[in-house]
């Protein structure tokens, strides 16, 4: 597979639910780092399954809309709209984009770039009705 195929086949996995399915497109050293103040990274495939039932039962019917793959050698960048239904209720649709290292068919590093304010305002109608006061 193609550095773009491994990172298309990682992100279509979210949509399946299944944190082994997600988990299998990682390397044993897995970096996973969040850049928005409300993600949290680990390192190694173990912690990172340990960490996706969480994350994959916070956010309903994940799926990672991918705009665009732009890959060169082992790295790529990946731009998506994430829609999911947080905590199985309320739609959220955030846009982001990921970069990532890939390494014998695996991903070795991702870091995903994402506004966590975008979220909150998604999901919170007291940061909603906060900052609309503070914008007048």
């Amino acid at each position: 597979m193609t550095t773009a195929e491994v990172v298309a086949a990682y992100l279509a996995a979210f949509a399946t639910g299944e944190p082994d399915q997600v988990a299998k497109w990682v390397t044993d050293d897995f970096v996973n780092e969040h850049t928005a103040a409300l993600g949290g990274g680990c390192v190694g495939r173990d912690e990172y399954r340990k960490r996706l039932p969480g994350f994959l039962g916070s956010f309903a019917d994940l799926v990672y809309d991918v705009e665009q793959i732009v890959a060169d050698g082992s790295a790529a960048m990946a731009a998506y709209t994430m829609r999911a239904k947080w905590q199985g209720a309320d739609p959220i649709e955030i846009r982001g984009i990921q970069r990532f290292t890939v390494r014998d068919g695996h991903i070795a590093h991702r870091t995903d770039y994402w506004d966590s304010l975008q979220f909150l305002l998604q999901v919170d109608p007291e940061v909603r009705a906060q900052l609309s006061k503070w914008l007048g």
